[in-house]
């Protein structure tokens, strides 16, 4: 496979390499393949099944959570670093890893966290993604972390402050430099909103709480699902509704490999150096999908993730998070006594209390933050 990539791809042989030297042999794997490895059988992974994507986790069994969301950004990333020559292990590895940091229940969990830690230093779930496969992972006795690749590392931070990359070492040097990430970082960048697009279209349809004739009527989505109702004129709504989800995708992939391409070929990129040292991000759609999909996500907002139902249920678990943040905060002892060792020797350190709470919450499922909130609040529930 070596050979058949591209020139500007992130071959493996000039892999800037792991933090933590290592001498164990690889088994026939390449590092993307480890990488990827040890990302499946981490303990954050299997969490992301019961974290919620829209919807709390116990809502249905049917929509998307946070694992099956980073599986499909896995498949869209890899069809499209195959097209384009890149490394799919990279791409499948930084796909599977981008959503570890993720706290229970979605982007309201995370507002929630932001605020409670705004005086500690914040919470973004891209940098807790990061400190999850650096350092909480404890898995492995010559390292702390997972000990990613530099090059899957990138790839999960796909954004960050200048402050924060003051701080971050190595793969916080690009956003200091104005440097590009690999292009494999920037596909799976692209393929996280190709995914989530599709299909909280589809939960949304789906829950009920999109309308079709309204989505068909004001986005890209429209003409597509017509020529499938003109194809497939007997067949059911949820059959339309999977035949137009599977043809938007393609439409946007095919979209991103072909812009892409010629913007590649117009900037003469021959080299992973020349991929970073250019000035923008070299993967991208094109002007006119960029438009639709900034219509399409308008859309979504308006109508999906500020519908009142999900609207009720993210204040609830704002609520919840919350309160767990400041009693844990305020009383650490409350904790387990893994996360109290953690704190053993810096009792009077608000920041590192803060660090561990959050940390704490961040790696809770949905499912575990309300019971934890059941046993922290009500007397009825056992300690």
């Amino acid at each position: 496979m070596e050979q058949s990539l591209a020139s500007y791809a992130a071959h493996r042989q000039h892999s800037l390499g792991r933090r933590h030297a290592e001498s164990e042999p690889t088994g026939g794997r390449s590092e993307y393949q480890r990488d990827r490895d040890r990302v499946i059988h981490s303990t954050a992974f299997r969490r992301l099944e019961y974290k919620t994507q829209v919807f709390v986790n116990h809502e249905g069994d049917l929509y998307r959570t946070r694992l099956t969301h980073s599986l499909e950004v896995g498949q869209v990333a890899r069809s499209i670093a195959r097209q384009l020559c890149l490394d799919e292990d990279l791409v499948e590895a930084i796909s599977l890893a981008h959503d570890l940091g993720h706290t229970p229940f979605g982007h309201a969990g995370q507002d929630a966290l932001n605020s409670c830690m705004a005086e500690y230093g914040g919470f973004e779930h891209n940098i807790q993604s990061l400190r999850v496969v650096d350092v909480l992972e404890m898995r492995y006795g010559d390292f702390p972390g997972l000990n990613l690749t530099f090059e899957t590392r990138e790839g999960i931070l796909k954004h960050c402050s200048r402050n924060r990359a003051e701080k971050l070492g190595d793969v916080g040097e690009r956003f200091l430099k104005g440097e590009q990430a690999s292009l494999e970082a920037q596909i799976t960048n692209l393929a996280d909103e190709i995914a989530y697009n599709n299909h909280d279209i589809d939960d949304g349809l789906r829950a009920g709480l999109l309308h079709l004739d309204a989505l068909c009527q004001e986005t890209m989505f429209g003409p597509i699902y017509f020529e499938v109702q003109r194809l497939y004129p007997a067949a059911p709504r949820s059959v339309l509704r999977h035949e137009a989800g599977r043809r938007l995708i393609n439409l946007l992939i095919t979209d991103l490999v072909e812009h892409s391409t010629a913007r590649i070929a117009a900037a003469d990129i021959r080299s992973l150096a020349d991929v970073r040292q250019h000035s923008e991000p070299l993967a991208a759609h094109s002007p006119d999908m960029v438009r639709a999909i900034r219509t399409l996500k308008a859309f979504l907002m308006a109508n999906l993730y500020r519908h009142p139902q999900v609207h009720r249920q993210a204040e609830k678990a704002k609520r919840t998070v919350r309160q767990i943040f400041e009693i844990l905060f305020a009383d650490p002892q409350l904790l387990p006594l893994k996360q109290q060792l953690y704190l053993r020797d810096y009792t009077s350190d608000q920041r590192r209390r803060a660090r561990v709470v959050a940390d704490y919450i961040a790696g809770m499922t949905d499912r575990f933050a309300i019971g934890e909130y059941e046993r922290l609040f009500s007397p009825r529930a056992g300690a």
